[in-house]
């Protein structure tokens, strides 16, 4: 193995926003070594790198230790820890999964590296969920949150805040360089039609003529942004200098909508603006708001966003045309 050159492992390599990192370390002339159990995450969208020779899979359970699917000579200078569902009705299908991959797969990881290779930069990728149902809008890095320990959404808030907490431990303790990213609503290309979260769910109903379903009243609000703004923040995240110990939120604080507005936009873009809207319980713990404050990322990345709401959804639909019945 080419000790100098740069390699990174993905875990959730098969999921939709690690898919998309992939690609795009290797475009940078990374080898990259995705790792999935294709829990919730799909083997087409790593179809297209089956023939990449920088590109090696491996299925397998990031909870486990990882000397149980690395191979025993890799020595990564970056690892990228994605793995877990992500939206309310995967994570509750699959809740022990959740909080296993998020604590001790983090754990696991971290130890590995360690051991194997102390000088590498782990990136953990943490949620705007961490925030709860938060008091303070738009949210900083600094905020703690307000969660429900117990609720039907801790599997994952929880899981994601005491993965925060092993990662402060490796970088405290151990003097690793391990960062901390929390993702805000994100959307594109390879996004799962039955994910649940409110992008796909408008798309794939406005595309197929039902009704729009919103929860609650509607007057929650989301802010948007599109993936491959995402991949550039965390991919700068993975390898700005001097960057240990940070947590920084990346998400686009210029999209934020109530979901009565992104259900009016999306009808629009999908040439369906006849469509009703129904109601529906809010699910519980659902934010009321939500909204990152990304001055951080401004000042430490040089990162913020570009590709708008209505352009990013105009690739999102003709992505996900193709794949609903009309």
């Amino acid at each position: 193995m080419n000790r100098d050159a740069n390699t990174a492992v993905v875990t959730g390599a098969a999921g939709f926003v690690g898919s998309h990192l992939c690609d795009m370390l290797l475009k940078m002339d990374y080898t990259v070594y995705g790792v999935d159990n294709y829990i919730t995450g799909s083997a087409k969208n790593l179809a297209h790198l089956e023939e990449n020779p920088s590109f090696y899979f491996i299925e397998a359970d990031v909870s486990q230790p990882a000397t149980q699917y690395l191979p025993s000579d890799l020595r990564p200078t970056v690892v990228f820890h994605f793995a877990s569902p992500a939206s309310p009705p995967k994570y509750q299908a699959h809740p022990v999964e959740t909080y296993l991959v998020n604590s001790m797969g983090t754990h696991h990881l971290l130890q590995y590296l360690k051991e194997t290779a102390p000088q590498a930069r782990f990136v953990f990728a943490s949620t705007s969920e961490v925030y709860g149902d938060p008091h303070e809008h738009p949210q900083v890095e600094g905020y703690w949150g307000n969660v429900n320990p117990n609720g039907i959404r801790s599997c994952y808030d929880e899981a994601k805040r005491m993965g925060e907490t092993i990662c402060g431990v490796h970088a405290r303790d151990f003097g690793m360089d391990v960062r901390i990213v929390r993702i805000f609503n994100t959307f594109g290309s390879r996004m799962d039609m039955s994910d649940g979260r409110i992008i796909p769910n408008f798309v794939s109903q406005a595309l197929s003529g039902s009704p729009i379903t919103i929860y609650g009243d509607g007057s929650q609000t989301r802010s948007f942004c599109y993936v491959s703004d995402l991949v550039d923040g965390i991919i700068r995240m993975g390898t700005t200098d001097g960057l240990a110990g940070e947590t920084i939120n990346l998400g686009n604080p210029n999209e934020e909508h109530t979901a009565l507005e992104t259900a009016e936009i999306v009808k629009q873009a999908a040439g369906k603006p006849e469509l009703e809207i129904i109601f529906q319980d809010l699910p519980g713990d659902d934010p009321t708001r939500r909204k990152p404050d990304i001055s951080k990322a401004r000042e430490l990345l040089g990162w913020e966003p570009k590709v708008g709401f209505a352009e990013g959804l105009e690739k999102t639909i003709k992505m996900m045309f193709s794949e609903v019945a009309l």
